[in-house]
This record gives structure tokens, sequence and C-alpha cells, in this order.
């Protein structure tokens, strides 16, 4: 949001549609019906959040990890090309929640960084493309962050306020209606709300090298 409000084009990529999760308690439809709706409820939070474009890669949930390796990798290197962008950010090694899906995408969006800079990968796709700075999410989530009143901790490389933005990023959570019970949990139900909400915090992946943790994520980034 912040980013978006300042010109940047911001784009995000979603591997699957979480088809075989949960619909919810009370059920917000049926499961045949949680394709169709986790779509739009990812397309009513992108909008919210002012994402230029989403792209769908139309993956199964749950089987990323076996998709075809030279498949997506021409699949994110022809986005990577396509949309040339500074930042890119993703799921750490571990997932961050060790879904295994989060894993996958992680792995993979990380083999294609290499090869999208690389002319010798998909020359048919668009000329190479050298990503700056690759970002991860941090090791300990926001609720927790919260609960420790600092974010004084490794991983912790980009601090970025983004309290003024409450509001919509509240309404992107709720837009995720299928997906209640645990944004319920770890969000809605907290009386530390708004300060979970305050901050985003991320860890570099690779990209110049940092002096402490630092607030703009184009630190040091060629123009």
């Amino acid at each position: 949001m912040k980013y978006a409000a300042a010109g940047a084009r911001i784009v995000l990529s979603t591997a699957t549609l979480g088809e075989r999760g949960k619909c919810g308690d009370p059920a917000v439809c049926s499961p045949e019906q949680l394709p169709q709706v986790r779509e739009r409820e990812l397309r009513t939070a992108a909008a919210v959040i002012g994402f230029h474009e989403l792209h769908l890669l139309g993956y199964r949930d749950r089987e990323l990890a076996d998709a075809p390796v030279d498949e997506i990798r021409r699949t994110l290197v022809t986005l990577i090309r396509s949309v040339r962008p500074s930042v890119l950010f993703t799921f750490d090694p571990n997932g961050f929640n060790v879904h295994p899906d989060h894993v996958a995408i992680s792995r993979f969006t990380t083999d294609a960084i290499a090869a999208a800079a690389d002319p010798r990968w998909f020359p048919d796709s668009g000329p190479p493309h050298r990503v700056q700075r690759l970002l991860w999410t941090p090791l300990l989530p926001p609720w927790e962050v919260a609960e420790r009143g600092s974010t004084d901790f490794p991983s912790a490389d980009f601090v970025i306020d983004v309290a003024e933005y409450y509001e919509r990023r509240v309404a992107a959570l709720r837009a995720h209606r299928t997906q209640h019970l645990s944004i319920d949990k770890y969000f809605m139900t907290r009386p530390d709300l708004p300060k979970i909400l305050a901050t985003e915090i991320w860890r570099q992946g690779f990209g110049p090298a940092l002096i402490g943790p630092t607030h703009d994520v184009l630190a040091n980034l060629d123009p």
C-alpha cells in the first residue's frame, strides 16, 4: 500500500487458490465452491491493497512441490521478465509456517530469479532481468513481534511503518472470509491488533549489504 501510494507498480502472483483449505465455521461455501470463492476473496483483498496486477498460476493446492520444475521455472521467469521488479517478496525457505506450498514457492522463486537474469534460459520469454533484492518473511510472525514490543531480532532487516493504512489492512484481511478462523485467532480478536498491523517486517534473502534494520525496501538499489 505504501509503495503503491508513492507511485510504485506492485504486482501479486499466487501459485494456488488454497482450494483444499477450510470453508470456515460456519461454512461460507461448500467445498466444491471453495476455489471460486477463494479467488473472489483474493481479488477483493488485492484490490483493497492496491495491486496493479494479479497473476494466478493455477497450480493445485498442497501439490505445488510436485509441479514440473521446467514448467514452473519457465512460468516464473516469463513473469519476472515481464514485470521486471526491483524487489521480489516471497516466503522464507521454511515457508514461514512450514506449509509445503510455501516452502515450494520459495524454492521455485529463488531458482527463477537466477534464471531470469541469465540469457541462456528461455530466450523466447523476453530480455533478461536482474532482481536487485529478494525479501523473505521474517522468523517471527507479526503477533509475536507485537507481544515482544520490539523489532530488535535477527531477520528484522526491513521494518516499514504502515500504521496509516490500518483500516485498509483490516479490510484486506476480512476479505478472506473462508479463512476467518485463523484470521480471527491471530488478528481480529486480539486487543493489540493496531500494534500488530502497524509495521511490515521483512528479511533480506539477498541484495545490497545492510547496516542494521532499514525502513525502505528500495534502499541502496540502482535507479
